[in-house]
């Protein structure tokens, strides 16, 4: 307890007499309506900087995104390239031969294909080339022309061309000749 609670003399006017006063005191309307806009100004103003910074916020997120997505198309084929470059150099190197035999054409270029099909697969191009009498499948192939034969209906009989997935997406179908229904 403070010292003018305890020591009456000290304290004037007593508790009654205090709340009293208050009651008797008016209340302003105007007043209190004016310190109630203040308050609610003052609350507008600090939401209003709120939504501002939260826009702003939203705008720079939106400002990077489109800034890694624009790197990401253009760099995209970066890895790509860079395991080509062995194949660039390797028929590079063929081509700087002057006078080179056919067998070692054929070996450089046997070489090359090997890098070359290596490289498509560590990027996840993997080649369609289904077997004869496999299930025609739309999906991977392309049927160029129906022939009859021996086997079941809808079955590949010869590949023409083969075909590409990347990462489980068809790059080039394969076009195969499949068998005629009976």
């Amino acid at each position: 307890m403070s010292e003018a609670t305890q020591n009456p003399e000290n304290n004037p006017l007593s508790d009654e007499e205090l709340a009293a006063a208050a009651a008797m005191t008016p209340t302003d309307p105007l007043a209190d309506a004016q310190a109630e806009l203040a308050n609610l100004k003052a609350q507008n103003a600090d939401l209003a900087d709120q939504y501002l910074r939260a826009q702003a916020d939203v705008q720079n997120a939106r400002r990077r995104a489109d800034e890694e997505i624009s790197k990401a198309r253009k760099f995209a084929v970066e890895g790509f390239a860079d395991s080509l470059l062995p194949v660039l150099d390797s028929l590079e190197a063929g081509l700087a031969i002057p006078n080179a035999t056919l067998e070692q054409i054929r070996e450089g270029s046997e070489a090359t294909l090997r890098q070359l099909k290596s490289a498509l697969e560590r990027n996840k191009v993997v080649e369609i080339a289904p077997p004869a009498g496999t299930k025609f499948d739309p999906h991977h192939h392309q049927a160029i022309s129906v022939v009859p034969a021996e086997q079941e209906a809808n079955t590949v009989v010869s590949v023409l061309q083969k075909g590409y997935l990347i990462a489980e997406r068809v790059l080039r179908p394969a076009l195969v000749t499949v068998t005629a229904p009976k």
